[in-house]
């Protein structure tokens, strides 16, 4: 049996001596972002994919990022790998942020405070599900509103403060390639 020749993917993290072992930010983010500038992606596309990626990926309808991403992306014709790379690195952030929401929307909206207790969430599922699950939608609507006008602001931000070190870093690919492919040096 033979084995199978060695690709060099960018995300690989070299084992030749001399050459720089390459952090996990870079072979998990910096890698695939130039890879898809390669394949045609433009760094302010790139950008705005990355920001609504974030923003949908900070929803606080727990489990509903990727079908979200998925949406977003195909609505607003945007790069796919950016979306779901930027909704998966900010997974932390959706977890920190629901109870925030929830608190924000429950103050925004003048509505009953959700029990943080989960003994409390389950005596009161016991004892009235009907009524505890409406409040659990109205305490994910309102928190889902707060999001919304939080995207409004974070969204274009994101993609304003993304785009110049995208470029940044298209035009320093471009002028390593050509100083290693430049028969001349």
């Amino acid at each position: 049996m033979t084995t199978p020749p060695e690709t060099s993917y960018p995300e690989q993290v070299s084992t030749t001596p001399g050459l720089p072992k390459h952090s996990w930010i870079w072979r998990k983010v910096v890698f695939p972002l130039l890879a898809l500038m390669r394949q045609g992606a433009s760094p302010r596309k790139l950008a705005w994919s990355l920001a609504v990626g974030a923003a949908v990926g900070i929803n606080p309808l727990l489990g509903s990022t990727t079908i979200a991403s998925l949406l977003v992306t195909y609505l607003l014709r945007l790069n796919l790998v950016a979306v779901q790379l930027a909704n998966h690195i900010v997974y932390p952030l959706e977890l920190l942020l629901v109870i925030p929401f929830i608190r924000i929307g429950e103050h925004l909206f003048h509505g009953d405070k959700m029990p943080i207790s989960p003994e409390m969430l389950l005596h009161m599922a016991r004892t009235a599900p009907w009524e505890t699950t409406k409040l659990l939608w109205r305490w994910e609507w309102h928190a889902l509103v707060v999001w919304a006008c939080v995207c409004v602001v974070l969204v274009p931000l994101l993609a304003l403060v993304l785009t110049p070190p995208l470029r940044h870093l298209t035009e320093t690919a471009l002028q390593h390639s050509k100083t290693t492919h430049d028969p001349e040096n």
